[in-house]
């Protein structure tokens, strides 16, 4: 089992519920790129979608959304999930960072950070999917040591599956 709190040492992290639904969106309206690439929009419904929704036969305990503070501010949103694909993998389903916080380190301090805390509870790797031309979060990614495995199609928008080995 996660505890989230343990993610990060950089940052306060919380594991947030429906009452936050309006800072998340206001964090994800300050990435107007990121949606370029997504058929998903910076929209209240998008973000309580985000927040509560699980892969088929996930159960809702397993999953951990997540903010990343400082002095009270969100500095960054991620959604993860332990035990999926299978029960040696965690799956990030989202991430983002506050706009202001961006090409600073904090990204790849919080990956990190996550990789070395899933590796300590025996996790053998972490796995998420990235909008395929996506050149932002393609390079972020692959920056941080995942490598694409596969290209999947959904919804007819193709997704390049990724993992990290821990």
């Amino acid at each position: 089992m996660i505890n989230p709190h343990e993610l990060s040492k950089l940052f306060t992290v919380k594991k947030l519920d429906l009452s936050h639904a309006d800072e998340v969106l206001a964090l994800c309206k300050e990435n107007p790129q990121y949606y370029l690439y997504t058929d998903a929009k910076p929209t209240l419904e998008e973000v309580i979608n985000d927040m509560t929704i699980t892969p088929p036969g996930i159960d809702a305990s397993k999953k951990y959304f997540v903010g990343l503070y400082r002095d009270n501010e969100l500095i960054a949103v991620m959604d993860l999930i332990d035990g999926y694909p299978n029960e040696d993998i965690a799956y990030i389903g989202f991430f983002m960072m506050n706009k202001s916080h961006q090409c600073k380190g904090f990204g790849s301090s919080v990956i990190d950070e996550t990789a070395a805390y899933l590796k300590s509870v025996g996790k053998k790797s972490v796995r998420l999917a990235i909008d395929k031309g996506n050149p932002q979060s393609t390079h972020f990614w692959k920056k941080n040591g995942f490598c694409v495995i596969k290209e999947v199609d959904r919804n007819g928008r193709t997704k390049l599956v990724a993992e990290r080995m821990l």
